[in-house]
């Protein structure tokens, strides 16, 4: 062998995996043992199942021979080895410097100290279990081994946070070293970002004259719950811009409402109007959410603005549909009086018969407003549902062949889906908070009801292309399409649809044209 001495020798030759070479070691199993993710196992018995072992190529003898002929020669390297291996090591010091790490390592960790963690002379008795994290420290750990090869030289000291496992649920880490959670430090930012929000729209509407345009504008991303009732009331015209003038449109809108219902109210049981009031009797019991509308003063409330609307619009009358169309307002101007954050369950006997009064006026005002610029979707027939869902085939055609050919080859018509999109604006599609969310856009855009609508519903269909795509059947196509699951859907989500939508309005601005002559 000695003359092979000018060979590079087995130790630091290639990385060749051969009987008795090193290798990395990650305690009972491999990959790296991790506590959150195997929790069941620290609790579970003390032998660990180990992985088994994918078989590798055999190699010949020679082969083996070659790869290990210079195994055991002595260089001057494993001289220094040698040597170091045979002195006698003092017990006691060894002890001293182990007792004397931890105690460093303990005070370093401050309180991050688990409850009922082991003492230094505890830590060193060797177990044959594995030990036990306790219930109360959810920190991540990291196997001896893979802390060694992972940490650069001289970084040792410096307290690493470890990142939390997107696999794992939010509640299930604790942020290492004193660090704040990465969703504690999103939700202190998303708070400044509403709070900055809310500063911009209260300082736009403190003014003498509010700049509607600016107000659009800064609406169109979501209005703040403490303001929203005050934009939509401007934006949807029902205001005036100017502040002085504010009170005594309030005061003689409301008058002339209630000179409605005096006027008008009484009739519904005449042979002429029956048949619409108990219509609108019928429907109401049927909106949700039920909780609140199922209230005595609430449906009252609800029959009233829906009857003086269907009598004062005979073109149109009422039609199932419209009364969803109250729902919206009404929630956004009983806020004001409610400070309960779910209005779905709130009580409104707790709300003065005055404020009830200004809630009801204001609602109907605010939805007629709405309604003069779709009214041809109620008149007879629907004319303008037919023309807005003809103008939705046209433009996921273009948007989307692929979508709009599967539709077309299971025989799936639009109006079979859509039609309600359009008559009741998608509020039977997702849940009210985020209808709210979605006027909020609506009413910054120009015809926001009526023009960009359209280009939400179809972002809305394209959303599910691919659960579209994976039906076979026209049955379960078509139920699909009429229960959406969108029911955990928020604010967020609805954002995202209208990003969505205002990039199709961006890119195919020309597909209904023909629907504005």
């Amino acid at each position: 062998m000695a003359s092979d001495g000018a060979r590079k020798q087995f130790w630091k030759r290639s990385n060749s995996k051969v009987p008795g070479s090193i290798q990395h070691v990650y305690g009972a199993q491999h990959p790296p043992f991790d506590p959150l993710l195997h929790g069941t196992l620290l609790r579970a018995t003390p032998k660990v199942p180990t992985t088994p072992v994918k078989a590798k190529r055999g190699s010949t003898f020679q082969e083996f021979e070659r790869n290990t002929s210079d195994a055991w020669d002595a260089g001057e390297d494993d001289d220094e080895l040698l040597a170091m291996a045979a002195e006698s090591l003092n017990t006691a010091v060894v002890m001293e410097t182990a007792n004397r790490v931890l105690r460093n390592h303990s005070q370093q960790q401050g309180c991050h100290k688990p409850p009922g963690a082991l003492e230094p002379e505890q830590k060193l008795k060797p177990s044959v279990e594995p030990p036990l994290v306790p219930s109360g420290d959810l920190r991540l750990v990291k196997s001896v081994s893979e802390s060694h090869t992972s940490c650069p030289a001289g970084s040792a000291s410096d307290a690493v946070p470890l990142q939390r496992s997107q696999s794992l649920p939010h509640s299930a880490t604790v942020a290492l070293g004193g660090v704040p959670e990465p969703s504690t430090l999103s939700s202190s930012a998303l708070s400044e970002r509403e709070a900055s929000r809310l500063d911009k729209f209260k300082q736009l509407l403190a003014g003498p004259n509010t700049d509607l345009e600016e107000l659009r504008k800064l609406s169109w991303s979501g209005i703040p719950k403490p303001v929203r009732a005050i934009t939509w009331k401007l934006l949807s015209g029902y205001l005036p811009a100017n502040v002085d003038r504010r009170p005594a449109t309030l005061q003689r809108k409301q008058k002339e409402y209630f000179a409605f219902i005096d006027h008008y109210y009484d009739s519904r049981t005449d042979e002429v109007h029956q048949d619409t009031y108990r219509q609108i009797h019928i429907d109401i019991p049927r909106m949700s959410p039920e909780a609140l509308i199922l209230q005595p003063k609430v449906t009252e409330i609800f029959e009233r603005i829906l009857f003086i609307w269907a009598i004062r619009h005979p073109a149109s009358g009422y039609v199932q549909g419209i009364n969803d169309l109250v729902t919206p307002f009404f929630v956004v101007f009983i806020c004001e009086y409610i400070d309960e954050e779910d209005v779905d369950t709130a009580d409104v006997s707790c709300v003065p018969a005055d404020a009830l009064r200004n809630v009801e006026a204001d609602t109907y005002w605010c939805m007629s407003r709405l309604l003069d610029g779709i009214q041809d979707n109620y008149t007879f027939a629907q004319p303008g549902i037919q023309m807005k869902v003809k103008i939705l085939e046209e433009l996921v055609s273009r948007i989307d062949g692929q979508v709009h050919r599967h539709l077309d080859q299971h025989e799936v018509r639009y109006l079979q889906f859509a039609f309600r999109w359009m008559n009741n604006l998608l509020m039977r599609e997702v849940p009210l908070r985020c209808t709210i969310r979605l006027w909020d856009t609506y009413q910054s855009e120009p015809e926001g009801f009526a023009h960009f609508h359209l280009y939400v519903c179809a972002a809305f269909l394209v959303r599910w292309r691919k659960e579209i795509l994976g039906e076979r059947d026209f049955q379960e196509l078509l139920l699909f399409l009429q229960n959406l699951p969108t029911a955990h859907w928020g604010d967020e989500d609805v954002s995202l649809l209208l990003a969505e939508a205002y990039r199709l309005k961006f890119v195919f601005a020309d597909a209904p044209n023909h629907y504005k002559k």
